[in-house]
């Protein structure tokens, strides 16, 4: 360690330069005491001392290239490691080295086991949040997100939405054709709403929205907009009506997010009552609701 601070100041941004430098200069020694006892005597062959020269430099050349083909495998990995995922053959990595157990196969042994437990686990935590129909967020992905909100931007509406009459689209249009009316949905949810705003699939046909930063009626103005156009452009039709959905609203000022989703979902249910394609709002106030 004490050896390569010591010599950090030679290329620092390269260590195959370095390893040259030092290759070239080590391999030189006995040249250079050569030439110098024949400068000192007077007894040097010029032409001779020219060809070693030439000589030693190849040796060195070669030598770093034999040196920096066996630290390829660490480049590969490190390089991997940058994108954040494991070496691959695809991308030119290096997926296994023979054992035979010295430093450069147990250094790229060791950050191959850290990195693969790192990637599964990212990836086991995305597809746990994420709804696998849909492509948006789960109701563990939409709460995970609402979670991670700060203080200062937890402060909108929840909207919890329901549609209409789901059990008759899938009698009439297959389950295959009930997955197709719920993915056209949540793309039609992620279509008019804005990015600050979070989605997720609730749960069944239903589905949850954050409209960060909104008050109630912008949020209802959002969401009648969305009902106009399922009316223009439905994503499907039962009975030869187009499939429409019922949606209740309460606003969030930054209080237990249950007790917001649960005024909404009572909100949700009196729309569906009421005839259902409604959009209503939770009856208490919010400052009552969150103190």
């Amino acid at each position: 360690m004490q050896f390569y601070r010591a010599t950090s100041f030679l290329f620092p941004h390269s260590l195959r330069r370095r390893l040259f430098a030092l290759c070239l200069v080590t391999t030189h020694m006995p040249l250079l005491g050569y030439i110098g006892w024949g400068l000192a005597t007077g007894r040097i062959a010029w032409a001779e001392c020219i060809i070693l020269i030439l000589a030693t430099m190849a040796g060195a050349a070669g030598a770093l290239i034999g040196i920096g083909a066996l630290l390829d495998p660490i480049h590969a990995l490190v390089d991997a490691r940058d994108e954040g995922d494991a070496p691959r053959p695809e991308r030119g990595g290096t997926p296994t080295l023979p054992t035979v157990g010295d430093i450069i196969a147990r250094l790229f042994a060791g950050m191959s086991r850290a990195a693969h437990p790192a990637r599964e686990i990212d990836e086991r935590n995305i597809a746990a949040q994420e709804d696998p129909l849909t492509g948006i967020a789960n109701r563990r992905g939409f709460l995970a997100q609402l979670d991670t909100l700060p203080h200062a931007r937890r402060r909108g509406c929840i909207a919890i939405i329901d549609i209409d009459h789901f059990k008759q689209v899938n009698d009439q249009l297959g389950h295959d054709g009930g997955d197709h009316v719920l993915g056209d949905f949540a793309a039609r949810l992620s279509s008019q709403t804005r990015r600050i705003d979070l989605i997720g699939r609730w749960g069944g046909e239903e589905f949850a929205i954050f409209y960060q930063d909104a008050i109630e009626d912008e949020a209802s103005w959002s969401l009648a907009r969305m009902a106009e156009r399922m009316r223009q452009e439905p994503v499907g039709r039962v009975n030869g009506q187009p499939i429409s959905f019922s949606a209740g609203l309460c606003a969030w000022r930054g209080g237990p997010v249950t007790a917001a989703i649960a005024q909404a979902e009572e909100a949700l249910h009196r729309a569906k009552r009421s005839g259902r394609d409604q959009i209503r709002r939770a009856e208490r106030p919010s400052t009552q609701a969150y103190g």
